[in-house]
């Protein structure tokens, strides 16, 4: 074998070896919260019903500072960035879709209960921006937070609206009135028109939004812990199957296809890549909880995709962008 392959072999193993390294350390804050707050609601006096409180104000508060945020820090140029946002939303239609038509697939409707499926279907398509934003940086410097930026923008008001649907639908609630109503499709939305008519936080707010941010991002982590029980997953195991089997295995194929389809750049497509293979939104649990449904189950499987994440990420920008 010419020592030139073996070298670039070895080369080959450095990087995946690394990669994997670094996703680990990427995703072990997220983890970790999780596990704090799994640990300090069962063994000290902060119980249920205190974190019901911290929910409460993790949704109506601070969760829409923080959408608001990350939508409006970063202007979008509609125009360059047109490819990407097709690619983005035809990626976010297939994933909506392959979640919704789980309980009319053969044989999967009678292992799904309605209101189960209503609430964690949101975790197929969901993401979580900040991971997101930290891996773009990582890959491919400010052009990566740049197109990450545009794709989070574009994107979280169509997952929003489609996270509530089924829940609004199976919880015979009008659905109008639950968007009109949920604080974070207020947020995303009106995120977006501030964007797209040039305002910016001034800079002395700013400080003080980052923070809010930050916080909703410990408290709804470790909330999502607080509210976790692992035994809720078995009772609804090929749901929970199904939708991390989408999150973290299909849209990631399909990621790859559209990126061909709309021809995006190189750093488009890794981007698109790294997107498609996230972990879900810690907030599924929070919205979910919020609307009656079972934040149990959720939380579950939001801890499940987090721990996940560290086998999507090398998968798709490890083995399917070599192609």
């Amino acid at each position: 074998m010419p020592p030139c392959y073996s070298q670039r072999q070895q080369c080959r193993t450095f990087h995946w070896y690394s990669a994997r390294v670094n996703y680990a350390q990427l995703l072990f804050p997220d983890f970790s919260l999780i596990l704090i707050g799994f640990l300090v609601c069962r063994h000290t006096a902060l119980n249920r019903n205190v974190w019901g409180q911290v929910e409460s104000l993790v949704y109506f508060l601070l969760f829409p500072v923080l959408l608001f945020h990350s939508i409006v820090k970063s202007p979008l140029d509609l125009r360059s960035a047109s490819n990407l946002i097709g690619a983005g939303w035809t990626l976010g239609f297939v994933g909506i879709g392959l979640a919704y038509v789980l309980p009319y697939l053969p044989g999967m409707g009678k292992h799904m209960h309605q209101r189960d499926h209503a609430a964690s279907a949101q975790v197929a398509f969901r993401f979580n921006s900040f991971i997101g934003l930290a891996l773009a940086e990582r890959l491919e410097g400010a052009q990566g937070i740049q197109w990450i930026a545009v794709l989070i923008g574009v994107c979280v008001p169509l997952f929003n609206v489609a996270a509530v649907w089924p829940m609004a639908r199976h919880g015979e609630k009008g659905f109008v009135g639950e968007l009109v109503r949920n604080p974070l499709i207020l947020a995303t939305a009106s995120g977006l028109v501030a964007n797209l008519a040039g305002f910016t936080i001034p800079l002395w707010l700013d400080p003080t939004v980052n923070r809010l941010g930050a916080a909703s991002l410990a408290l709804g982590l470790m909330a999502a812990g607080a509210g976790m029980q692992f035994g809720a997953l078995a009772r609804a195991k090929t749901l929970a199957v199904s939708v991390l089997t989408i999150r973290h295995f299909l849209l990631p194929l399909v990621a790859l296809g559209v990126s061909h389809l709309f021809g995006l750049s190189a750093v488009q497509t890794t981007v698109m890549l790294a997107f498609s293979a996230l972990p879900t939104a810690s907030s599924c649990y929070v919205l979910a909880a919020r609307m009656g449904y079972d934040g149990v189950y959720v939380a579950g499987l939001v801890t499940l995709s987090t721990l996940l994440g560290m086998v999507s990420l090398p998968f798709a920008l490890g083995v399917l962008r070599a192609f």
